[in-house]
């Protein structure tokens, strides 16, 4: 796997890539999104089970928080500020635009709180995000002015949501509102999976790869 810096500047996200850049164009882009507190090498261990169509490219969050990264401050309840979600999205939604030209689609998959930036990025960035797929986390509650809901009212985002429902980090009243927001807003796949807590099962991954093969891939 290889590593690579985006030279735009400092507030772009530092990537690493399964594959190296001479083999991305004109394939399909899967961008990891990390849980508060983890990295980007985190989530790379998973991309021996999805599709190998995709250049997948893992994100670093990047403000440093207990021995990792955070997309943006939570407390302990988990409560945060819209405010600080949209700042964070400004960068990464930069860099995604960027390499919109190389690749024919672009698929988020978020983790905790990797599934806050991925929705959030998919409410900034309305049409030019194929798909989410969220894990074990959650949307940002309410509007904001930086998110084109309306759009996405119209053309439903389409979205794979897994989850324990006894997961024991993300409250009920933050699974109840990624719900309702769903209801809405997106054409989504909900699976729940009993005895996994707050983590990623060998079924769900199972589950996500087909969901990538058949709706972002089309076979």
């Amino acid at each position: 796997m290889t590593d690579a810096s985006t030279p735009t500047g400092t507030a772009a996200p530092h990537a690493v890539w399964s594959n190296g850049a001479e083999a991305r164009p004109g394939t399909p882009l899967l961008v990891l999104l990390h849980g508060y507190g983890s990295h980007e090498h985190d989530l790379m261990g998973l991309v021996p089970e999805l599709p190998g169509e995709f250049s997948v490219a893992s994100l670093r969050a990047p403000q440093p928080v207990q021995l990792g990264y955070q997309w943006f401050p939570l407390a302990g309840d988990l409560s945060f500020s819209s405010e600080r979600v949209a700042e964070a999205v400004e960068p990464v939604a930069a860099w995604l635009r960027e390499r919109a030209a190389e690749h024919p689609s672009i698929t988020l998959l978020g983790f905790s709180q990797g599934m806050a930036m991925a929705t959030s990025l998919a409410r900034r960035l309305p049409g030019e995000i194929a798909a989410v797929v969220g894990l074990s986390g959650f949307v940002v509650p309410g509007e904001h002015p930086s998110f084109a809901d309306d759009r996405l009212r119209e053309q439903p985002l389409r979205m794979f949501w897994g989850r324990d429902p006894q997961d024991p980090v993300i409250p009920p009243h933050l699974v109840d509102a990624t719900a309702e927001w769903m209801l809405g807003h997106a054409d989504v796949m909900k699976v729940q999976y009993t005895g996994v807590g707050h983590g990623i099962s060998p079924q769900e991954l199972r589950h996500v790869r087909e969901y990538l093969t058949h709706v972002v891939l089309g076979e």
